[in-house]
């Protein structure tokens, strides 16, 4: 299992446009095979921050999503959107315990 963690910054001025790409984003990965999990959402304290949360089956499916039209246009609008940091980081082979 692949865990990538982290957030993203942008032009707070441009939040409407920005969670508009995001729930395009997030509805067609989350169809995608080997997504187990996949979120990303604005930060409740902090305008012009999103932050991410994914979970994938392989390399081979975070590589597929990595390269699939809606990454690509959803990078686009990170951009068009006045994205202004990024700080994502990757676990791997990390072991599960479920708390509750």
């Amino acid at each position: 299992m692949i865990v990538l963690a982290g957030n993203i910054t942008f032009d707070p001025e441009r939040s409407d446009d920005m969670l508009a790409a995001v729930a395009t984003v997030v509805e067609a990965t989350r169809a995608e095979e080997g997504c187990l999990e996949y979120v990303i959402a604005a930060d409740p304290l902090i305008a012009g921050q999103l932050n991410l949360f994914e979970r994938w089956e392989s390399d081979e499916h975070l590589g597929a999503h990595q390269k699939a039209d809606h990454s690509r246009i959803f990078q686009r609008a990170l951009g068009d959107c006045g994205m202004s940091g990024v700080s994502i980081e990757r676990y791997d082979g990390a072991s599960v315990t479920k708390l509750l």
